[in-house]
């Protein structure tokens, strides 16, 4: 398996496997490719942090770091949102989702960002050391149950004392 930087010329089959691989996603509103597109035309998008996997050729995974902000008072703190990864039906449980969790998180730590949040299913992502957001003080303003809305430190102690309003 190889993991390379999403091109422009991926972005048809990249909406296809997000769209694809959400249809049987736990946590999912059917809509988590207009996203990926709604993402990548932000200014929040970091072309170096929108990752595919791929093997034989063929597109096997994706996942998109973003930028994202905690607002404190009239500050914010420079934060990443994952959204989302997408595997491959038929390459699930193989540990692709792992391997670009694992590189873009390397990636980001190198670029200098020290946190990530998300939206997903706490089975998943305690095994990456995700933890609920409001542990760390980080609160939001949707209507999201707070053991969907994670955080994870890229940088021990990274969050300690940025309390505020997650602002995606």
């Amino acid at each position: 398996m190889m993991i390379r930087k999403e091109t422009e010329k991926d972005f048809v089959q990249i909406f296809d496997l997000v769209k694809s691989a959400f249809k049987t996603a736990k946590v999912s509103n059917g809509k988590e490719q207009e996203f990926v597109n709604q993402l990548r035309s932000s200014n929040n998008y970091i072309p170096e942090l929108a990752l595919v996997a791929e093997k034989n050729d063929k597109m096997i995974g994706h996942i998109m770091l973003t930028k994202t902000y905690i607002i404190i008072g009239g500050s914010k703190f420079e934060a990443l949102l994952l959204a989302p990864i997408s595997v491959a039906l038929e390459y699930r449980n193989a540990g692709i989702g792992t391997e670009l969790i694992r590189e873009s998180f390397r990636l980001a730590k190198e670029m200098g960002y020290t946190a990530v949040f998300l939206i997903g299913d706490p089975a998943y992502y305690h095994r990456f050391g995700f933890k609920s957001s409001v542990e760390f003080g980080v609160t939001q303003l949707h209507n999201i149950p707070d053991e969907y809305v994670m955080a994870y430190e890229l940088v021990p102690n990274a969050l300690l004392g940025v309390s505020g309003i997650l602002d995606w």
